[in-house]
């Protein structure tokens, strides 16, 4: 029996990319899954391939809605094993163009949102001494990259609470996992907000030319059941992947090259 077969696992932002290859690869390897989104439709064709999965759609950024929506669903699975905070947004602009509204669409949707919710799923993880919270980060929680200020700012945040949380709960069974992909072939790029919070829409975007989702979600699952803290997920030697070890070995060099990469904006 793997490390998955019947774990009960809740999946947020499941309807598309990462989360939908998680969903697929966990229920192929038996896991239970609970799938979430806002988008009920694009929910449905994924559970039609998860058989026994639940559906709950909702935003997750109506934080009031959140205390129910986690009742119920412990109700009608008995409890969380692994929760995976997926869902999220990502920019394109600069900071000069960006407004202050989309900084804070940035960090409800990418950090507060799944702080609530892991807030509500972990007292019973700890009562019953086991679980694993995952929070999807990205390189860019731990690099600055140019046109992702408020991105770059909510996945940091991610990973410093995941940190300091780990540390925290270790004592009571329950691990914490970051994920810190690179590119990975997704809509993401689409769709990222602009600075004035439309989306940047079709058009040529560096994480097109990533990994795949099925790809990423072997990589993820290897690390999670392997117990690795930090998983990177990306193509070995790819040059966003060798960024996380340059801003630990080389700070001002990875500085200097993220500079180098900011388009030229005149004022």
């Amino acid at each position: 029996m793997s490390n998955v077969s019947g774990k009960t696992i809740w999946i947020t932002g499941a309807s598309s990319g990462i989360g939908k290859g998680l969903a697929l690869a966990l229920a192929a390897k038996g896991g239970r899954l609970v799938i979430s989104g806002r988008n009920r439709a694009a929910l449905d064709e994924v559970a039609a391939e998860c058989p026994g999965s639940i559906v709950e759609a909702f935003e997750t950024t109506d934080l009031d809605a959140l205390p129910a929506i986690v009742a119920r669903v412990e109700a009608a699975t008995g409890g969380i094993d692994w929760l995976i905070n997926n869902a999220g947004i990502s920019q394109r602009s600069l900071a000069l163009d960006t407004d202050f509204a989309v900084y804070r669409t940035l960090m409800e949707v990418d950090f507060f949102a799944p702080l609530r919710l892991t807030q509500l799923v972990l007292p019973a993880m700890v009562k019953r001494g086991s679980g694993r919270i995952i929070n999807n980060a990205s390189v860019a929680g731990k690099v600055g990259s140019p046109l992702r200020t408020g991105y770059c700012a909510a996945k940091h945040a991610m990973v410093g609470w995941s940190d300091a949380m780990r540390a925290e709960i270790a004592q009571h069974g329950v691990q914490v996992h970051v994920l810190t992909p690179g590119f990975v072939a997704t809509g993401i790029g689409r769709n990222a907000l602009r600075g004035d919070g439309s989306q940047k829409g079709d058009g040529a975007d560096p994480v097109d030319a990533g990994i795949s989702i099925h790809e990423a979600a072997e990589q993820i699952i290897a690390g999670i059941t392997g117990n690795v803290p930090e998983i990177p997920v990306g193509r070995d030697g790819a040059a966003e992947m060798q960024l996380l070890d340059l801003k630990r070995q080389d700070p001002e060099a990875c500085f200097k090259l993220m500079a180098g990469m900011a388009p030229a904006a005149g004022r």
